[in-house]
């Protein structure tokens, strides 16, 4: 006897709708065969079990939130706090050194008491740690030891000369080294790639980081508490994923995508650079599309759906790597115009905030897992930017406009 059974039609649905699942039974009718020449009706019930998503980025166990992402809120905190640092001449050396590796010397004490600090998270992977990290070192000591002195001096700022630089029209100035850095520019734009998306994409949603969980969030072993909560009620895989969600959404909403209110709008925030992105016509729905696929690969942690969190943290990996893409090629093009213009100050500014997005390219991820720039490429655009004792100042518009290509070829045809 053959025992082939072939699904013949859906007689009717029920839905029991729980907390996070919903029971889906499913009574339908099915042909059986019974001989090679007669065949049956039979009527089978078939149960499976979806889990709902949230609406919100909201998730509870036992009516406890299980969500929480202080030290990311206190990184990106530090991170606005140190690119305001890097632009006022009153700061030491040993001042900022003791914000950016220690985290303490903040003026809001609460960051000094959490135990964070931004270096540490900078620049983590492997294969850029070496060469990226000890930049931001080198960047804070020639602006306190070179930039603030030349500036205190009244030095006019010019190739080769660092000091500070005023647009003819008095719109802007401009604090700079001897080739034109911007060094608070730098190194806030240098941040948002070497630390936000570098901890998004290459540590908290990697498949190294969130599957060296799995066997605890298999057997629901709870590691980490709610500070709200008195028990552990999160598991490992789960605090990760909302790590990583923290790096972008900390300083705003957690109920909501894009930016929150005041004063939480700096531009030293990668989620301030992605609602620019979302509000324009490059990417119009992106930030929604982040936020939802956030919500959804943290439920599949819940409901131990690995197959659909590496798909989710894919499509954050590679939407967020569009922000880099984008605002590289888009400060590039504006320097040039602005070189164009004669607008100088406006010049040197946009290719400062060029060379932190461009660092940043090494730390992203396409839709195949692999970075717009490796470590190598990048290194490389970043010295032809900056070649030259005067550095932005020798460069010429069709230099820049060629760097511009090749990162919108890079990046597979990104542009502004």
């Amino acid at each position: 006897m053959n025992s082939k059974i072939l699904l013949y039609s859906t007689l009717l649905m029920l839905l029991t709708k729980c907390s996070e699942t919903e029971t889906i039974t499913e009574i339908v009718e099915v042909e059986k065969i019974v001989t090679e020449t007669i065949t049956q009706l039979e009527t089978v019930t078939v149960t499976n079990t979806v889990y709902v998503l949230p609406e919100e980025y909201s998730f509870t166990r036992d009516g406890v939130s299980t969500v929480f992402y202080s030290g990311q809120t206190a990184r990106l905190r530090m991170a606005s706090e140190l690119k305001s640092a890097m632009n006022n001449i009153s700061y030491t050396q040993e001042q900022i050194n003791n914000m950016f590796s220690s985290g303490t010397g903040f003026t809001d004490a609460t960051l000094d008491a959490s135990g964070k600090n931004v270096r540490g998270k900078t620049a983590t992977s492997p294969i850029a740690q070496s060469t990226v990290r000890p930049l931001f070192d080198s960047w804070i000591e020639e602006f306190t030891t070179v930039v603030a002195p030349a500036v205190t001096a009244g030095t006019t700022a010019s190739s080769g000369v660092a000091g500070s630089y005023t647009e003819a029209d008095g719109s802007r100035t401009v604090k700079v080294t001897s080739k034109g850095f911007e060094l608070n520019q730098v190194f806030s734009k240098g941040l948002i790639g070497a630390l936000q998306v570098d901890q998004i994409i290459n540590n908290y949603l990697s498949f190294s980081k969130l599957d060296g969980a799995r066997e605890d969030n298999d057997a629901g072993i709870y590691a980490y508490t709610h500070p709200a909560a008195t028990e552990a009620s999160i598991t490992k895989m789960e605090h990760y994923w909302d790590e990583g969600f923290g790096y972008l959404q900390g300083l705003d909403s957690q109920f909501k995508s894009g930016l929150g209110t005041a004063p939480n709008k700096d531009s030293a925030n990668l989620n301030y650079y992605l609602n620019k992105i979302n509000g324009q016509d490059n990417e119009a729905g992106i930030s929604d599309a982040i936020y939802n696929a956030f919500i959804a690969g943290r439920a599949a942690i819940v409901n131990k759906d690995y197959e659909e969190r590496d798909k989710q943290a894919g499509i954050i990996s590679a939407e967020i790597s569009k922000v880099i893409g984008y605002k590289a090629h888009y400060y590039l093009v504006g320097g040039a115009e602005d070189i164009t213009n004669g607008d100088w100050a406006s010049a040197l500014h946009a290719l400062s905030e060029a060379y932190g997005f461009i660092l940043g390219l090494q730390f992203t991820k396409d839709s195949s897992g692999n970075p717009y720039m490796t470590n190598t490429e990048v290194n490389d655009l970043l010295s032809r930017l900056s070649a030259g004792d005067g550095g932005f100042w020798e460069r010429s518009v069709e230099e820049l406009n060629t760097m511009a290509d090749e990162v919108a070829t890079a990046t597979g045809g990104l542009t502004n």
